[in-house]
């Protein structure tokens, strides 16, 4: 991983957070769901062009909701592989010695040089074996629930990308319905006659498309 997409990573963590609390309550720990949105943000930055001129942040949150959606239709956990979990120590015991000889912590270039690791792996190792925030925490032997601090343009971001998966998900004909309705503002009688239905056809179609949007939203 290259320090600029080192630099992608930490400055669009918030994302991460963003999409996490997307799918709390549905029977997997905050943790496992960061860890797993952390490793799509990893992903995004390692295979983002800034030349196409798209924000890395819209590229970046349907990878980080991916990763997450990953979780459930593996049976709700983040599995770590072996190998995984054996290039982490390796890469523990390297930065110990690394801080040791030069006085600082090595980047990802550095650790993959010493290890004769490609750097993705290295990055990939790192988020797996990295601790992450809990939700709750202990004060004065009691638990208590902990912020997690997000800007709203994340949450807001997050919406968007997921609202634009599922009309992206609709049928031509439905997507102009959503279109003119939604977006253009016109009654159900104007998108009748613009797309040769009856009121009661689009009215009906109309209810059907929410329904199913709703549950693309949710997933």
């Amino acid at each position: 991983m290259t320090a600029e997409q080192e630099k992608l990573v930490t400055e669009n963590i918030g994302l991460v957070h963003a999409c996490a609390r997307r799918y709390m309550g549905r029977g997997v720990e905050y943790d496992d769901l960061y860890q797993s949105g952390c490793e799509g943000l990893v992903k995004a930055a390692a295979g983002y062009d800034s030349s196409r001129n798209v924000r890395f942040s819209t590229y970046a949150v349907p990878a980080i909701l991916g990763e997450i959606r990953r979780i459930f239709r593996d049976g709700g956990t983040v599995r770590i592989g072996r190998s995984l979990r054996d290039l982490g120590l390796k890469i523990h015991r390297a930065e110990a010695e690394f801080r040791s000889a030069e006085g600082r912590d090595p980047t990802v270039g550095e650790l993959a040089e010493r290890l004769g690791v490609e750097p993705e792996n290295i990055a990939e190792a790192i988020e797996a074996s990295r601790p992450v925030l809990s939700l709750t925490a202990e004060r004065d032997g009691e638990e208590f629930q902990e912020d997690v601090p997000s800007e709203r343009f994340d949450e807001t971001l997050v919406d968007v990308v997921a609202l634009r998966e599922a009309i992206s998900g609709l049928e031509e004909n439905d997507r102009e319905i959503i279109r003119l309705r939604y977006f253009a503002g016109k009654t159900q009688s104007f998108v009748a006659r613009t797309l040769g239905m009856t009121q009661v056809q689009v009215s009906r179609r109309e209810r059907r498309i929410i329904n199913y949007m709703r549950e693309q939203l949710i997933k």
